[in-house]
């Protein structure tokens, strides 16, 4: 009965380790260069300026998703 106990633990960690290998690779995925951070903020600050991009929405409607009907 103890190494149910023990296999039960190694799949434990090898579960837990998996996951610090996905999340180490995609932080390294998702790792930007300062030149490119400078230029999806000067794209970013450019949309603001011109309003493109930007939907007002009422105080008292909540924001629709695509699965809700409209009210």
């Amino acid at each position: 009965m103890r190494w149910w106990k023990i296999l039960g633990l190694a799949a434990f960690a090898g579960v837990a380790a998996t996951g610090v290998v996905i999340a180490r690779a995609e932080r390294r995925r998702r790792a930007y260069t300062p030149e490119e951070i400078r230029e999806r903020l000067r794209i970013r600050h450019a949309e603001a300026v011109t309003g493109a991009g930007t939907e007002t929405v009422s105080a008292a409607e909540p924001p629709r998703t695509g699965d809700q009907p409209p009210r």
